[in-house]
């Protein structure tokens, strides 16, 4: 399983939004200073208060509104479905990050998130992924 795990100033918000996206929140791992918002079996949002984050590090916590440090890229079916994540995303507090990037074979959209996360929405033409 893959865990991405992200600093957040209002964990009721970034649970809405994270919600918006079409991500389940998992109960059995949500508490006042954690949320767990499943984006499919294997990969899991670990949105964690900015306190909970900063036990996790041996040094200071970095802001993701200052500064970017990881961009967070999941797959789309389609054109369509990438630009269905902006929208949604755009819609409930994130932010507009990079404008659409169209090389053909390959589309994506991104944004950041109420804190300043970054995530992308890449789609690949299978024929270009085959080879």
């Amino acid at each position: 399983m893959i865990f991405v795990n992200l600093p957040v100033t209002d964990l009721d918000r970034a649970k809405a939004f994270y919600a918006a996206l079409g991500f389940e929140n998992n109960a059995q791992f949500t508490d006042e200073t954690a949320a767990a918002m499943v984006i499919e079996e294997n990969i899991v949002v670990m949105l964690l208060t900015r306190e909970k984050f900063s036990s996790f590090l041996a040094g200071p916590a970095g802001d993701p509104a200052e500064a970017t440090a990881v961009l967070n890229a999941i797959s789309a079916a389609s054109r369509e479905e990438a630009d269905a994540l902006l929208s949604r995303a755009l819609d409930n507090g994130g932010k507009p990050w990079r404008p659409a990037q169209d090389h053909g074979f390959m589309y994506g959209t991104s944004w950041a998130d109420p804190d300043g996360n970054v995530w992308e929405a890449v789609w690949m033409d299978p024929a270009a992924v085959e080879g």
